[in-house]
């Protein structure tokens, strides 16, 4: 980036101003998150579930909580700001190198379900594992976060990392409409069962077909599966995975379900009251998403027999031989749209999975236009002073300061939090003597903002 240079002279009094516009760190579809672009489209969440960032614009709660496992100590980790970004410095802060685990996985809907370590019953002896929390560190639009990374074992007494609740609110149960989708790691996955997410029964042991409709990611090939080598999106429904129906109705290779190869996959699982379901799935990085299968059930798997428990990593009867890594993911009541689909992927990509750099992307319209520049200069010939215009589109942790060429900073411009909209920042420079200075932005923490100041007298 090539840094603007602000011209002081007192006699014209000459004024930069420099447009600094900061995205809401998620929240690039017209200042929505996933569950506002699913209630749009009359599909609300009822379940929403994340470690790495808001699902609603207007969420300002906890996204996980922390574990230390030196004392037991637990910690809720925050969001950075409104409908944005965890803030994983808090979880560094309070681990400070040594071991912890992810004890609970936050519902941001208002029906309160949360995910703990699946309790016992089924495969799962002794109840599930809390996942290490900082085995999956990744960049979120240049954020450092956390995922949920999940293990296996054929230890039934051991176990391995899963969650669940099986006491929930709202989720859909019997044969009614549902939309599920996740983020995971496209890298990290097996040939087992079972690394899912979604709804299962309540009883952690499996009943029958169509007792559960969840994602699964993996290359399992031991029911129905899609082609080439995998990994595929598929839908773990119990006495079985399913990548679609082929034309003998039975288990078998279904081709229209592809492999997908990616660093991180957006998977999603839906259904109406009539026997329809459909599979879709993409890079969460770049592309659209792909229908891999859209159809009828398989004979014995019509009407749903839902039972509304939520599980992450593990079956629906604590099946815990599969592994993968969650990032996040949504329940929803009524089975959304394709084009509602479309609407979170896009969402999804913006907010940069892996990605080491922050984006600008689309900000609020402020002076009617729908994208600002990083920096815009200009003159205003009205006071003695250098003016940083900068614009935020939610509530930010801001610095900016002005350092002299030694290094050191001289004054202290802005300090706090502030509020959405377009702000002033002033430096009254007329006690400074002439010479070159350097004002620096950062925004939660983050100095990638600079521009030089020249004083002339």
């Amino acid at each position: 980036m090539k840094y603007p240079t602000v011209f002081i002279r007192y006699r014209s009094s000459l004024v930069f101003i420099a447009l600094l516009c900061i995205p809401r760190q998620q929240s690039f579809a017209a200042g929505k998150c996933p569950c506002d672009i699913l209630a749009d489209g009359a599909t609300p969440c009822v379940a929403a579930h994340s470690t790495t960032r808001a699902l609603y614009a207007s969420y300002n709660g906890p996204l996980y909580q922390v574990r230390r496992t030196s004392d037991n100590k637990l910690l809720d980790i925050p969001l950075l700001s409104e409908g944005g970004v965890a803030n994983a410095s808090v979880q560094d802060s309070f681990l400070a190198g040594k071991a912890g685990t992810i004890s609970k996985i936050y519902d941001q809907s208002p029906n309160g379900n949360h995910l703990k370590k699946a309790g016992a019953g089924g495969f799962l002896h002794n109840g599930g594992l809390e996942a290490n929390a900082t085995a999956a560190k990744i960049n979120l639009n240049g954020h450092p976060v956390y995922g949920v990374y999940t293990t296996s074992s054929w230890d039934n007494e051991v176990g391995s990392v899963g969650y669940r609740n099986d006491t929930t609110k709202s989720v859909i149960t019997g044969n009614n409409a549902e939309g599920v989708y996740m983020v995971c790691s496209g890298k990290h996955y097996n040939s087992l069962c079972c690394f899912d997410y979604g709804n299962a029964q309540t009883n952690r042991v499996a009943k029958g077909p169509a007792t559960m409709e969840s994602i699964y990611f993996g290359n399992s090939t031991q029911w129905g599966h899609g082609s080439g080598a995998g990994p595929w999106v598929m839908n773990d429904c119990e006495f079985g995975i399913q990548a679609g129906v082929d034309a003998n109705l039975a288990y078998g290779v279904y081709n229209g379900n592809t492999t997908i190869s990616a660093d991180y996959v957006t998977g999603i699982v839906k259904s109406d009251t009539s026997n329809l379901w459909a599979i879709r799935a993409g890079d969460a990085v770049k592309d659209t998403l792909k229908t891999m299968y859209r159809g009828r059930q398989r004979p014995g798997y019509y009407p749903k027999l839902l039972e509304g428990s939520i599980i992450l990593g593990v079956g629906g009867d604590n099946s815990h031989t599969g592994e993968g890594t969650f990032f996040e993911g949504v329940m929803t009541k009524g089975m959304p749209a394709d084009s509602t689909d479309n609407a979170v992927q896009k969402n999804i990509i913006a907010a940069g999975y892996g990605s080491q750099k922050t984006s600008a992307g689309p900000s609020a319209d402020f002076g009617g236009k729908d994208a600002l520049p990083m920096f815009k200069p200009g003159f205003n010939p009205s006071t003695f002073a250098a003016v940083l215009e900068y614009a935020l589109t939610d509530a930010r942790s801001v610095d900016i300061a002005v350092f002299d060429q030694q290094g050191r900073r001289i004054a202290v411009i802005v300090n706090g939090v502030v509020g959405a909209g377009r702000h002033r920042a002033v430096w009254d420079a007329r006690g400074a003597p002439s010479g070159v200075y350097v004002w620096k932005a950062a925004i939660d923490g983050r100095k990638e903002w600079a521009g030089k100041i020249v004083v002339g007298k």
